[in-house]
């Protein structure tokens, strides 16, 4: 099998961000990159044939998700992912820790990737929720008929292996902007501890897996370290020092930010971790500016439901901003898809039409949106990389961001 590797083809003046090749098993990611999300094994409303038609490079599926339903054991069964979902490209897992944040610390508290203004984190942390963390790993009731399980850095690893994903994620605990400072520092360590765990167990199952007379531990699939240490500049710089100095294939970079100081803590994280190891940034990736952000302060992927997400809602994404289908001026409007999306250069879809299946609640509204809001992510990020490339990228991001928000 290919072992993971990462090349950097350019590099920004002046600044962390670069453009480079992420080989995996299952072919090359072009980077900086946008990686799908299909959480369940499928990106919501999408079949995974059109995927390679919206330029999607990989997709990343969620380990938390896939173990409860429809369970780890079938997938392997069925050949893995990529037999299971009919996607032949790189794929990525999470290691579910996110999921088990959201039950936990982060339960009923509406918290996202990013701190709001309001919460400070210094509210007191409070573990009588559907989750609970231990030293082992996180305890937790399934959402599908409330039966208890416990996932740990080891049962992670295996799962994300049975999986088959080309990258995998360490098994960390996310934050809450909300928790304590104290509390922030026990969850770093312990990921850092979890971290430690997670690359043991991954190298004893990747060499079961091998020739007998292989040496390598780290042919075929490639691990990831994730970096924690809440919304903390010093912890973020520890965790990296840390996580680094780690034996992992690559790093994803967790956490809650706030949008100010998204800028300075990838400046802090990315100067300290091997500059030749790729980077993913976690979640993050709602809006263009994210992407720009993350990109010029060294990220290589990102990862965000956003896109799928807000379509849902008939938010459809333009180089003019975002706007909202079921505004009463589309409803009349023939204007054609394609002058908002080249994922319909072949057909005669109107954005009238697009309106009367919002409207009228129809499942192909859904479809459609997806695939204008996909197709607009992953072509920013690759006309991004394209830039650097081409020593542009200062001048097309004041294009670019000066039309989008004019």
């Amino acid at each position: 099998m290919t072992p993971i590797s990462f090349r950097i083809s350019k590099k920004i003046k002046h600044q962390l961000g670069r453009a480079g090749v992420l080989s995996t098993p299952h072919g090359e990611i072009q980077t900086p990159a946008f990686i799908t999300v299909g959480t369940k094994a499928t990106v919501k409303a999408v079949e995974t044939d059109d995927l390679g038609a919206l330029g999607a490079q990989a997709v990343l599926a969620n380990t938390y998700h896939l173990y409860l339903q429809p369970g780890n054991e079938l997938v392997k069964k069925a050949g893995g992912l990529h037999d299971f979902m009919n996607w032949k490209g790189p794929i990525f897992t999470d290691s579910g820790g996110f999921q088990v944040f959201s039950l936990g610390s982060g339960f009923g508290k509406g918290v996202s990737k990013f701190a709001s203004a309001e919460n400070d984190g210094r509210h007191k942390n409070n573990n009588d929720k559907p989750a609970k963390i231990t030293e082992n790993g996180a305890e937790f009731k399934s959402y599908i008929d409330g039966s208890l399980h416990v996932l740990t850095p080891e049962s992670s690893m295996k799962i994300q292996h049975d999986l088959g994903a080309d990258i995998i994620f360490a098994f960390d605990e996310c934050t809450s902007p909300q928790d304590k400072p104290e509390y922030l520092k026990e969850a770093m360590d312990r990921t850092h501890r979890w971290a430690k765990r997670s690359l043991d167990a991954h190298k004893k199952l990747t060499q079961t897996s091998l020739d007998p007379n292989a040496n390598d531990l780290h042919l075929g699939r490639g691990l990831f370290g994730i970096v924690q240490g809440g919304n903390s500049k010093e912890m973020r710089e520890e965790s990296a020092r840390i996580i680094g100095d780690m034996d992992f294939d690559g790093f994803g970079i967790g956490g809650s930010f706030t949008k100010d100081d998204l800028n300075s803590s990838l400046v802090a994280v990315n100067s300290i971790l091997p500059e030749d190891k790729p980077r993913h940034l976690l979640g993050i990736g709602s809006e263009p500016i994210d992407f720009f952000v993350g990109v010029e302060n060294g990220c290589d992927t990102f990862d965000c439901v956003a896109p799928t997400r807000e379509a849902r809602t008939g938010t459809i994404y333009t180089r003019d901003g975002k706007i909202n289908i079921l505004n009463a001026k589309y409803r009349d409007d023939i204007t054609l898809l394609s002058e908002w999306s080249d994922a319909f250069n072949n057909t005669t879809y109107t954005r009238a039409y697009l309106a009367h299946l919002f409207r009228s609640k129809e499942i192909l509204a859904t479809t459609l949106a997806s695939r204008i809001n996909l197709r607009f992510v992953i072509s920013l990020v690759d006309e991004i990389r394209k830039s650097i490339l081409e020593d542009r990228y200062e001048a097309y991001k004041s294009e670019f961001l000066e039309r989008y928000y004019h």
